[in-house]
């Protein structure tokens, strides 16, 4: 959407950039030139009414050595853990969590008297650790198969880094990428709701669409749940089974001379009296948002388990976004424009057991012949991982309509 007079990403703003996925589609569309990477400031955490600098080498946000929490958790408990050798993210020597595994189940319990846990349950997305498996919810690299045992660092710390900026954007938004790829497929677009999906001799009807040879199901796991009750009922139940938590943008275009900070984002304690989980300084964290003639600073709002705030009317999210982000950071000027944006049940919970049920969707629906699924409820809410799984239900698609 546009604000002050520009686009503006008002969901996925960051992707990872050292997966392969975007970087590949983007140049197959003659986009590469849209590729950017962020100005490498640092964020911010927002904890008893202080602000901190993130802690650096974390593992799923958890940190990684006792060293990087110091001003986080108090002087006890940081001499304890430094005495102990032992990583904050594991509470082990040389060990890192097994896939599968809660992360609160030792993470929590550790440094549940510090400042970190409270803040790290909001920590990205919006979600409790304690249903937040660690091979279920960390997508960085792609599913991994059952027994696959992850890779360790030095000391239980997470295995460095390959090289080039963890992160990118696109110049002009995602709206240049869903033009293009409209455009590349000669797509016709209908704006309706699926109710029914059901066999039509060698096709499928949906209803009201009508007749179609070959369909990829990327709803929302309450809408896919429905649309595979009669068809593929263990997929069905299965996809009822994946909680979702919703979410609301209030993305402001602040003036030039507004004074906010030299960081790429601030991250809000759960414990804090904010309504806010996080600001992202857009033009402090991409160069090119940088040149424009105002300051854009995007507020979120909403944790899982507590929907009520996303369906505030406008005036009060943009209020609350002003009142926190003036509590954080001092800045109270007048927005030269404001937009909300909610996303009702956006993002999918990845709680234990959540690959059993990937499991029981994917291969359910491989015996539908005509019939693929996608989307963020499969391997993870990221737009590369999103473009990985959109890529193989089209190419098996294809395959399967062309014979």
């Amino acid at each position: 959407m546009e604000l002050a007079g520009e686009p503006v990403d008002v969901g996925a703003e960051a992707f990872i950039a050292r997966r392969p996925e975007l970087p590949a589609l983007l140049g197959e569309l003659g986009l590469s030139d849209q590729l950017v990477h962020p100005a490498g400031l640092r964020p911010l955490i927002w904890s008893e009414d202080a602000l901190h600098p993130l802690p650096v080498n974390t593992l799923m946000g958890i940190p990684a050595d006792a060293d990087s929490l110091r001003g986080l958790v108090d002087d006890r408990t940081l001499a304890r853990w430094r005495g102990s050798g032992r990583s904050p993210s594991t509470g082990h020597r040389a060990r890192t969590p097994r896939w599968g595994h809660s992360s609160a189940s030792g993470s929590a319990r550790r440094w549940s008297s510090g400042r970190w846990i409270r803040f790290s349950e909001g920590y990205i997305r919006p979600r409790r650790h304690h249903r937040c498996p660690c091979r279920g919810s960390h997508a960085r690299r792609g599913p991994r198969p059952r027994g696959h045992q992850p890779v360790r660092g030095r000391g239980g710390s997470p295995p460095a880094p390959a090289a080039g900026p963890v992160f990118g954007a696109l110049r002009d938004g995602y709206g240049v990428l869903l033009r293009a790829l409209s455009t590349a497929a000669s797509a016709e677009i209908v704006h309706e709701r699926i109710r029914t999906l059901t066999r039509d001799g060698d096709g499928w009807y949906a209803d009201p669409v009508g007749r179609v040879d070959g369909v990829v199901l990327a709803v929302p796991a309450p809408q896919l749940a429905d649309l595979l009750a009669d068809i593929a009922p263990r997929a069905s139940a299965a996809a009822a089974d994946i909680p979702l938590a919703s979410s609301a943008v209030v993305a402001l275009a602040l003036p030039a001379d507004a004074g906010v900070p030299q960081n790429s984002g601030i991250l809000v304690a759960t414990d804090a009296a904010l309504g806010a989980k996080a600001f992202t300084l857009s033009s402090r964290k991409w160069p090119h948002l940088a040149e424009r003639e105002v300051t854009l600073v995007r507020a979120s709002f909403g944790r899982f388990g507590d929907a009520a705030v996303v369906d505030a009317p406008d005036d009060e999210l943009i209020a609350a976004a002003r009142r926190d982000l003036a509590t954080v950071t001092g800045v109270s000027a007048e927005p030269v424009a404001a937009h909300v944006q909610r996303w009702h049940g956006g993002l999918p919970q990845y709680g234990p057991g959540h690959l059993d049920r990937v499991a029981v969707i994917e291969q359910e629906v491989a015996g539908l012949d005509g019939v693929e699924v996608s989307g963020a409820l499969l391997h993870g809410v990221g737009v590369p991982a999103c473009v990985a799984a959109a890529t193989t239900a089209a190419a098996r698609l294809a395959g399967r309509v062309a014979r």
